[in-house]
């Protein structure tokens, strides 16, 4: 188990989200919250390689500030929609005008996950479906008004009040929540029993 694995490690989580915290405490597992404070480069149009760009990203740039014997994760999540890249909303009319967007229709949620340990770094990421029911503007605007939206890609947050909104999803539900764990766990085993 995933607890186990690190129970000895020396642990940085290279991010400054709550809710990656939490899942972290979920998990029972003590990692030190170090941000990695990086201009987050936009030239990948693909989803897929722009979260494993930042998520690796993440992970150099908080090696470069340690030593060796940390283990290092770091993650990014984006919202995919229509070809079109849904991050954080940069302010509440961004926000609303996402949620527009994914009222009625469905989207991906894409996440990167990269752990950086001794010499090694490596990397994979988690695809989710998550259809959204039709949201009546005067819920968008009285969601918003709760400021949940403000700092989750695609402007919703699945464990808060954005749950309300969601009609179901196919794939793994924590990936949504933007930190997908049996990924991280499968990853993390065979990143580990390489190092023996």
């Amino acid at each position: 188990m995933i607890h186990n694995l690190l129970k000895d490690k020396k642990v940085i989580l290279a991010s400054a989200s709550p809710r990656r915290k939490k899942i972290f405490e979920l998990l029972s597992v003590k990692a030190l919250q170090m941000p990695a404070n990086i201009k987050e480069d936009q030239s990948y149009k693909n989803p897929r390689k722009l979260v494993l760009h930042h998520a690796k990203n993440k992970v150099r740039h908080i090696r470069s500030q340690v030593d060796n014997d940390y283990l290092i994760i770091g993650a990014d999540t984006i919202v995919y929609h229509k070809k079109d890249i849904l991050e954080k909303p940069r302010d509440r009319y961004q926000a609303a005008e996402y949620l527009t967007l994914l009222s009625s229709s469905h989207h991906y949620v894409y996440s990167g996950i990269a752990i950086a340990y001794k010499n090694q770094i490596v990397s994979d990421y988690e695809k989710t479906k998550v259809f959204f029911n039709e949201i009546c503007p005067e819920d968008i605007a009285e969601y918003v008004n709760t400021q949940e939206p403000m700092d989750k890609a695609g402007a919703y947050g699945i464990q808060g009040f954005g749950s309300q909104f969601i009609q179901k999803i196919s794939g793994c539900y924590f990936n949504v929540m933007g930190f997908p764990i049996s990924k991280f766990y499968i990853l993390l085993l065979n990143m580990l029993k390489a190092d023996q």
